[in-house]
């Protein structure tokens, strides 16, 4: 399926913890051979912006303790890091070098995980395109604004990493790599020390090989309990029968199909389900927010660096310019009420079931894709998991995309922890059957 270049190799954060569990030399082995992973694929992948020192990164992974002691950990260059540049993805920003840490990394780090380097963001994690080439197919992009860090964890430099969402940041370039990537419920994962570009907006997200994976990494960051276990059974997902913001491509819907039939043959059912008319105003309630936020977040640097910032993001400032406090309120106030009826989409099942992107990575690096798919959840708030293990019809991989209310994080993490096992079986048939014939 994959293409004849590709460096596609994500390795399981839980397998590694179990190794360390049985064997602390697994710490500095795991350092190691991350870092000689990333010197390896870095030339032609292109995710990272900056690398740990070789014997620091190894120091501190002896010394380590805790549930994540010893684990390399990519961290998107839009958050602070006071032991590398962190630019946000901006010439601006060249060799700026914070005094703290974001928040979430140093919870990672009390929890004795190795940042192992930064990764390649978008523009103040905006839509600008990045130098990151997708593993899976050089000649094409991993998305964004998250590029390099689900580059990082489908090129096995690391087995997690930590990326940010404002419209389908984590989402796409998770389906885009083959990798799992959750969103959380809006405001569990705290975003002090990122650079905010939308503030009712920006949600930290996460990056692993599996759904397993990224439940565990998720647990040990938020302090809750997430987890999966193997024996959900049963749940219920809803299928759209359209979709407002624009149908996904026929090579989507078959991934979607696909998905479907596992389900059920795994016991889980599905429903179909109609979205409210009102679910189609929620593309531009999300603009009119994110223009008015990004204006004023930005403002030091379109005032006073303005020639600085990429054409694509310049432009937009421009726009954002125009969107005045009166358009601003209607908007927080459509979507106050818009998450009253919320509960309605959700009612008798257990989550909703999409595509998490419209189709296959785009080929070359001209754009990051189109976040339709994403945004309404990400303005919702709601927690969202891509699921890895499908692929489509030009080789590259896509992701499904499963859905909860806010705050559903455990249920979200199972229920896609479901659609895994299921689809993980239903290939593996088919497979078989292939290899029999």
């Amino acid at each position: 399926m994959m293409s004849a270049h590709s460096l596609y190799r994500p390795l399981s954060g839980l397998d590694l913890i179990r190794r360390i569990a049985n064997d602390p030399r697994e710490r500095t082995r795991a350092v190691r051979q991350s870092l000689e992973r990333i010197d390896e694929v870095q030339p032609e992948v292109r995710a990272m912006t900056a690398v740990a020192k070789h014997d620091a990164a190894m120091a501190r992974a002896a010394a380590a303790k805790g549930p994540l002691a010893g684990v390399p950990i990519a961290v998107k260059d839009i958050f602070d890091t006071s032991e590398f540049v962190t630019s946000y993805g901006s010439p601006i920003y060249q060799g700026h070098t914070p005094r703290s840490d974001a928040a979430v990394v140093t919870w990672l780090r009390r929890y004795g995980g190795i940042v192992i380097g930064k990764t390649v963001t978008s523009e103040f994690a905006y839509m600008a395109p990045t130098v990151t080439r997708n593993p899976c197919d050089l000649g094409r992009t991993a998305g964004g604004s998250s590029s390099g860090s689900a580059a990082a964890v489908a090129a096995g430099m690391a087995p997690f990493a930590i990326g940010s969402q404002t419209g389908g940041s984590t989402i796409r370039p998770a389906s885009f790599c083959g990798v799992a990537g959750y969103k959380p419920t809006f405001g569990m994962l705290s975003t002090v020390g990122m650079k905010c570009f939308s503030w009712s907006i920006d949600t930290v997200g996460l990056f692993a090989a599996g759904v397993s994976d990224v439940a565990y990494f998720a647990q040990v960051l938020s302090g809750r309990r997430l987890a999966v276990s193997d024996d959900s059974t049963g749940p219920v997902f809803g299928l759209p029968d359209r979709y407002p913001w624009g149908e996904p491509s026929a090579n989507a819907a078959g991934v979607l199909e696909t998905a479907v039939r596992a389900i059920e043959d795994a016991g889980g059912r599905i429903k179909r389900v109609r979205f409210a008319p009102w679910m189609a105003d929620m593309a531009a309630a999300h603009e009119t927010i994110q223009r008015y936020e990004a204006y004023r977040s930005l403002g030091y640097e379109y005032d006073f660096y303005r020639t600085d910032l990429s054409p694509m993001l310049r432009a937009f400032l421009d726009r954002a310019a125009t969107v005045d406090m009166a358009a601003y309120v209607n908007a927080c106030a459509f979507v106050e009420q818009a998450r009253k009826k919320l509960s309605e989409l959700f009612d008798g099942i257990t989550a909703l079931l999409t595509p998490s992107a419209p189709d296959e990575a785009l080929e070359g690096l001209g754009s990051t894709g189109d976040p339709a798919f994403n945004r309404n959840w990400t303005l919702f708030g709601c927690p969202c998991v891509s699921v890895p293990g499908l692929w489509g019809l030009r080789g590259g991989p896509i992701g499904v995309q499963v859905i909860c209310r806010p705050w559903d994080d455990a249920v979200c993490l199972d229920a896609a922890a479901f659609v895994e096992r299921a689809v993980g079986a239903h290939v593996g048939h088919f497979a078989a059957t292939l290899e029999n014939d």
